[in-house]
């Protein structure tokens, strides 16, 4: 058997100390690494497996962390984080007190920059290149950014401002063809040109004052470290068109790049996925839309659906499938998908943005702007509100009920199970007159009988799910799950249970009852507690001269880092065992 050389790799110093003849049998050890480990903890495969030869390359020839290395959202990180101290606790990556999914200053010198969220490394890096020309330091800066990355207009604001200057910039495109899902869009078809030697005469990059290079293969280790050296040397911003295949060195990565961007536990052997439980599950809230949204526009022909990058993640793909003329996937591109609906609801049409909570934050302008001062009945539809888990602080939806609810106009709806969110979604398509944001959570909901005929919801209208004597619990949204078991556990009899709907309008109808009625009140949310459905329930409160006593529950002012999202609803006081006693201490207290 040969020597490992990984295990002798603590950091790239170690690296430089290899002759190139030891690399390719370092890339084979580094992939067999990344692909055990993730199998069976999970994470994101795909990406890091393509960069193997580049993430070396790029150690090998720059002297990091000297040299600035920033990936742009970190999805292909694993092998640089493995080679850069934090080999012998990768296995606990994503893990709640673990190494977190994505580069983190926090966590190491080599991570230079913190991200999560797409195209921001060429402005970080240009940033930096421009801090050490300042400061009259010799650095290197590289940022390392994907073909559905680079479509995004951040990325070109960066690369048109890194243009005009003299800046020691490298940006490399790591051009695979895909993100989550496959790249779209005219750059995409642009790129695949260049690759065919099509596009010499025109290069948008030489354009934009780049020094290009390139395209080149990403795996040929030679190819890449000769370059690397080349362009060590070469003054201003320099373009390096790198050509990888991702999930590189495992034949189902390769095949199905889209499941396996992140498979979930599979065999690392033979690398097929690992069956999951075959009881039968409540539906993931994701699919929920998809099926329902199909099933709207079958009948409602002025529906359409548009997404930035996030089909599958979405579950938009079912209507991209079934009705491919009214679905949109629209790329890395929040902004562009927000205002493309705001112009498409001027013309009457009935749409549904999707987006993730967190990425909307991305196109917070724009909500305001085009959608909500025009009053635009545009119909958000934010998944993965809340705490999401492994992901971390990156990737949290937790501040939209917060962001949202200052926005004139905007109708806010955080409906508490699939049921609900069917229901809100045929309501939003019979004609609001203002625009309406949905959150839902990541994951699986509580029914396995959800696809029920729809009902027509009353716009901001509340309902009580548990009727008691003492003191009342206000929820809104799927946490309302955790709250309902948590009274199971209780004296049920002491505490009514409302399930709120709308944090916008309120039902102050309701709140008048509530406050009227009760000698306690505890509102909870899988949201910031800073301005959100607490914030408002306090607001109200105030404002009527109500001075009951209100207890708000939800994720304090702190950013929540990665564990399961059990564990992060534990860390916060929102899982059931901390709300059974709360719920009990409160119901003593009050007798």
């Amino acid at each position: 058997m040969a020597k490992s050389i990984l295990n002798h790799i603590n950091f790239p110093n170690d690296l430089r100390q290899l002759n190139q003849e030891q690399l390719p049998q370092l890339a084979k050890e580094l992939r067999e690494f990344i692909i055990d480990i993730v199998a069976t903890k999970e994470g994101h495969l795909g990406a890091s497996l393509g960069v193997v030869e580049l993430t070396l390359a790029l150690h090998y020839v720059f002297n990091t962390p000297k040299d600035q290395l920033i990936w742009d959202v970190g999805h292909q990180a694993y092998g640089h984080k493995i080679l850069t101290g934090r080999r012998d606790n990768f296995h606990t990556n994503r893990q709640q007190g673990g190494i977190s999914g994505f580069p983190n200053r926090n966590e190491s010198e080599y991570d230079t920059f913190g991200v999560g969220h797409s195209s921001t490394s060429i402005s970080a890096a240009l940033g930096m290149a421009i801090a050490s020309q300042l400061k009259g330091e010799d650095k290197q800066h590289i940022a390392v950014i994907g073909d559905a990355s680079i479509a995004s207009g951040m990325a070109f604001e960066g690369l048109n401002h890194a243009g005009v200057t003299n800046a020691n910039l490298l940006v490399i495109l790591n051009d695979n063809a895909i993100g989550i899902d496959p790249s779209v869009g005219a750059l995409k078809q642009y790129l695949t040109n260049v690759k065919k030697g099509k596009e010499k005469q025109d290069n948008i990059f030489e354009a934009l004052n780049f020094d290009y290079s390139g395209p080149i293969d990403g795996h040929d280790l030679p190819v890449l470290i000769s370059e690397l050296e080349r362009l060590k040397s070469v003054k201003g911003p320099k373009f390096l068109h790198v050509i990888t295949t991702k999930g590189k060195g495992l034949k189902q990565a390769e095949d199905d790049q889209v499941k396996y961007h992140a498979p979930g536990k599979f065999d690392s052997i033979t690398g097929d996925i690992l069956p999951k439980k075959t009881e039968v599950q409540p539906p993931k809230f994701q699919d929920v839309f998809g099926h329902t949204i199909v099933e709207l526009a079958k009948t409602n022909k002025s529906i359409v659906g548009i997404t930035p990058a996030m089909p599958t993640g979405s579950s938009l793909k079912y209507m991209m499938e079934q009705i491919p003329d009214r679905a949109f996937d629209v790329g890395i591109a929040e902004q562009h998908a927000v205002t493309l609906s705001a112009g498409m609801a001027t013309q009457g049409l009935v749409v549904f943005c999707n987006i993730y909570s967190t990425f909307l934050q991305r196109a917070y302008d724009q909500v305001i702007h085009d959608v909500a001062l025009q009053n635009l009945p545009v119909i958000f539809c934010l998944d993965r509100s809340g705490l999401v888990g492994e992901d971390g602080a990156t990737h949290h939806g937790v501040f939209d009920l917060a962001y949202l609810r200052c926005i004139p106009n905007l109708i806010i709806c955080a409906p508490r199970n699939e049921i609900e969110l069917r229901n809100i979604m045929y309501t939003a398509q019979l004609g609001l007159k203002h625009p309406i944001a949905i959150r839902y959570p990541r994951g699986r909901g509580t029914l396995i009988d959800w696809k029920q005929p729809f009902s027509e919801l009353i716009i901001g209208k509340g309902l009580q799910l548990n009727k008691g004597k003492k003191w009342a619990v206000l929820s809104v949204g799927s946490i309302a799950s955790n709250v309902e078991e948590a009274i199971s556990r209780c004296e049920v009899d002491a505490v009514s249970h409302y399930d709120m709907r709308f944090v916008k309008p309120l039902d102050t109808n309701l709140l008048h009852t509530i406050f009227k009625g009760y000698q306690e009140i505890v509102t909870i949310e899988d949201g910031v507690i800073s301005g959100g459905f607490g914030s408002a329930v306090l607001e109200f409160a105030s404002l009527n001269g109500y001075f009951v006593p209100i207890k708000t529950l939800g994720v304090p002012d702190m950013f929540i880092e990665h564990a399961s999202i059990k564990q992060q609803h534990q860390s916060v006081g929102i899982d059931v065992e901390n709300l059974t006693m709360l719920f009990n201490s409160i119901t003593l207290r009050l007798k």
